[in-house]
């Protein structure tokens, strides 16, 4: 009875998050923007890769919280090439998928990028560019798998559970599953950042080179499904206990963020009661100052 309670409530949450609308009211104060409105870099969001988070749509908060610190935040269509990729500084990808899983959760689940599209990414981040992959839990860590592990990192195309606890998940400093770093200290006292939460999402390994942020304590699972939010007796699951959901590293002259969970960053409205989910949550508060720190390190900041 309590896997079918585990599986049902799974099938809920995954319904829920299917149905989301962003938050156009999420607007959390920043006291000293780092550039003048309008006057900061160009931050691309990739939106050329069947992406389920675009400029305009489901990541509409987290383009705005940007553009409100002085960010020019674009839409990148198309392909990926290096002319386009140097008119900007920071280049954001989530949630990417291949055409054939842009309706369709289940295996295959192939890359979203081609292969000439990730040696360019892989040359522009090694020449000095800047990027931000986010590859939230099957199909779409499948479809970034490749793309990731040009620069080390180890995606598992799975769900990253809490079998102990329903809900988002909490990270904290006190219980070292947020792991103090340059990211989360930020510049100063003000920005630093104590706790955050997630809403599922994928766990991945992290090569020597790379600095953990997010990292999964023992009541984390991994499980591995043919078709997304589908749990049953037959699937592949394993603890990921020690595993990551967050990094970051210095690669060539650039530097890469990869997270495994795409919500925390966005300010979402979910299902017919219209729960807050993401950076408008109430278990929440510090994970849009984790997003701008994000994105001051990667802009060389600090």
């Amino acid at each position: 009875m309590k896997k079918l309670l585990v599986i049902l409530f799974l099938s809920i949450c995954g319904f829920l998050f299917s149905q989301q609308i962003a938050d156009t009211t999420f607007n959390p104060i920043i006291e000293n923007p780092e550039y003048d409105f309008g006057k900061g870099p160009v931050v691309f969001i990739d939106e050329g890769h069947y992406n389920f988070h675009t400029k305009n749509g489901r990541f509409l908060p987290f383009a705005k919280l940007l553009e409100r610190d002085g960010y020019i935040v674009e839409e990148y269509k198309g392909l990926f090439d290096k002319n386009s990729l140097a008119e900007g500084k920071i280049l954001v990808i989530s949630n990417a998928l291949n055409k054939i899983n842009e309706e369709d959760w289940f295996l295959p689940t192939p890359s979203a990028f081609t292969k000439l599209e990730i040696e360019t990414l892989r040359n522009w981040v090694n020449e000095g560019g800047n990027l931000f992959l986010i590859a939230d839990h099957m199909p779409m860590a499948g479809a970034a798998e490749e793309l990731a592990s040009v620069f080390g990192i180890q995606f598992t195309n799975g769900f990253a559970l809490d079998t102990n606890n329903r809900g988002p998940s909490k990270f904290s400093l006190k219980d070292n599953t947020l792991i103090e770093s340059r990211i989360t200290k930020g510049r100063n006292e003000s920005e630093n950042v104590e706790e955050v939460a997630t809403f599922t999402g994928q766990a991945f390994r992290i090569p020597g080179n790379a600095t953990p942020i997010i990292v999964f304590s023992s009541n984390f699972t991994n499980y591995l499904p043919d078709t997304a939010w589908v749990f049953n007796e037959k699937t592949t699951k394993y603890s990921i206990e020690g595993w990551s959901q967050g990094a970051y590293l210095e690669f060539g002259k650039g530097r890469v963020v990869v997270f495994g969970e795409a919500a925390m960053f966005t300010a979402q409205l979910a299902g017919q009661e219209q729960r807050r989910v993401g950076m408008n949550s109430d278990i929440a508060p510090q994970n849009y100052r984790l997003l701008l720190n994000i994105i001051h390190w990667l802009d060389g900041k600090f």
